[in-house]
């Protein structure tokens, strides 16, 4: 009896240290493509590695839209403690953004986490076939600037060259190609009297 209650214990002060827990490292940066879940109840912690002091990052899980399911990410100091719950819906894109305060901190209570939960959203409308039981989703976790991804930055600076391309390639054209100011006119003109007759 008494061996049967130490085993107990046991096995309790181990989940509540987190051993047990399906525990995963999820590094800035990186970005962890089929990860899988069970459909129903399913839940993972990500260790953060990477983190930098006073800066912001976001965490961001994509997922299929013909699977219906509802994420919840959450915030940890550790795999026990209180953390911070944001759920954000943005079309099949889960994301929690969050500030990384003082690290010395962190790093005392083992670091910070980020528990992941999902729950079916929806059951399959077609006889015969069966629920799925586990769910494939990708996670990353991206720095942000100015609250844009940092790797996003490529994206934008790509942008703004294609506009100022645009601005700048016609004066650099033969004055030839460019229309006249004096033919659009008569050419609108023209237009709206054929209209109006």
């Amino acid at each position: 009896m008494t061996v049967k209650v130490l085993w107990l214990i046991l096995f309790l002060v181990n989940f509540s240290y987190g051993y047990g827990v399906d525990v995963k490292v999820l590094n800035v940066g990186d970005e962890l493509f089929e990860e899988t879940l069970p459909l129903r109840m399913g839940s993972r912690y990500y260790q953060l590695q990477g983190l930098k002091p006073n800066t912001w990052y976001e965490v961001k899980i994509s997922y299929p839209a013909s699977i219906p399911a509802v994420f919840s990410l959450e915030l940890k100091k550790d795999i026990s403690g209180v953390g911070v719950r944001r759920l954000r819906k943005l079309l099949n894109t889960e994301k929690l953004i969050f500030k990384a305060e003082n690290l010395d901190e962190i790093s005392h209570l083992g670091g910070s986490y980020v528990l992941i939960a999902v729950e079916p959203e929806g059951v399959v409308a077609l006889r015969g076939v069966r629920d799925r039981e586990n769910i494939l989703f990708n996670i990353v976790c991206d720095e942000l600037v100015m609250g844009i991804p940092r790797e996003a930055w490529l994206v934008v600076a790509f942008g703004v060259a294609c506009i100022v391309a645009g601005c700048l390639v016609p004066l650099f054209l033969p004055s030839f190609l460019l229309p006249k100011d004096d033919e659009n006119l008569k050419h609108v003109t023209q237009l709206l009297a054929d209209k109006d007759s």
